[in-house]
């Protein structure tokens, strides 16, 4: 085993930045810390760390060695909690990504009542809009929102993404509630801009299931859906927004519902892991844990009335 405990060691020096914290965290003697990883670099034939009096730092070769062997570990560790404890006692770190608006609303409440289910269970929140690479940063789990894009992931639907046009009173009271598509395009709309640009083409179904696509334009311009939302609730024009982010709201009547017979094809939130061979019992836990949650109506659409009702 001493090859795995070497890769183990040099992995938490990686994570943690410092041979003598990766060494109290393995309650392994510094010298010895210091021995092991210098075994390393020697059977590997290459460096893979740069060390100062300040700063450690990964070679391009350890870099290599870090994408490669995390989730070696994290396999190895998937195998042995099976064996050992069944699946009954999720342990270890579990590291996440998540948007940073639905993360705040509706996963960050949750993850305190999983944490109690499982007290041995350590875990690391990212937050970030964007599409973080998961092997390159060693995160177990991304929660994503919209079309999935990257064929290598493995991903689970949790809940229906469901948007609809939202404007606050005061606008409308100012601009008049558009009736019809041609008349939306005439609004001030507040555009979104997502990787591949302005989103500032709605595509809308008609009762009748029919597609249209309406051209918008508007002063503001955005890759936040927060700013968007802040935009809208402050009467600067029409959003275009998921039921998620603005359920309250539209509950307490800071945000109206326009033209609710027409809303964009629905988009999903999922789960997306890395393709491993095993899924560590720590993400299955957790993956299920949120899927029960958002199962069938998601509990932003519970507690809010049907988009129709309000005039």
């Amino acid at each position: 085993m001493d090859r795995l405990d070497d890769l183990n060691l040099f992995v938490r020096v990686a994570e943690m930045g410092s041979i003598t914290a990766a060494a109290r965290s393995l309650d392994v003697p510094l010298s010895v810390a210091s021995q092991r990883l210098k075994r390393l670099e020697e059977r590997l034939g290459v460096k893979l760390l740069h060390r100062t009096t300040r700063r450690l730092t990964l070679t391009a070769e350890g870099a290599t060695l870090l994408e490669h062997g995390r989730p070696l570990l994290d396999e190895l560790d998937a195998i042995t909690s099976g064996l050992a404890r069944a699946g009954r006692e999720i342990t270890g770190t579990l590291r996440i990504t998540m948007p940073a608006a639905f993360g705040r609303l509706h996963v960050s409440p949750l993850l305190t009542r999983f944490q109690a289910m499982h007290p041995a269970l350590d875990v690391h929140v990212t937050v970030a809009d964007e599409m973080l690479d998961l092997v390159r940063e060693g995160l177990d789990l991304a929660i994503r929102i919209g079309t999935l894009e990257d064929s290598s992931l493995v991903s689970r639907r949790l809940a229906a993404n469901r948007r609809v046009l939202c404007a606050s009173p005061s606008y409308l009271r100012r601009h008049g509630t558009p009736k019809s598509l041609d008349a939306l395009a005439r609004h001030a709309c507040l555009v979104l801009v997502g990787r591949k640009g302005p989103s500032d083409a709605w595509m809308l179904r008609d009762p009748d299931g029919r597609e249209h696509v309406v051209h918008v334009r508007g002063r503001l311009h955005s890759n936040s859906g927060e700013v968007i939302r802040d935009a809208a609730l402050a009467g600067q024009g029409i959003a275009l927004l998921s039921t998620w982010h603005v359920c309250d709201d539209v509950d307490a009547g800071r945000l109206r519902i326009v033209l609710p017979g027409y809303a964009p094809p629905e988009s999903g939130i999922y789960a997306v892991m890395p393709e491993r061979r095993l899924v560590l019992p720590r993400v299955r836990a957790f993956v299920e844990f949120l899927a029960e949650r958002f199962a069938g109506t998601p509990p932003w659409e519970r507690r809010r009335a049907k988009p129709a009702a309000r005039k």
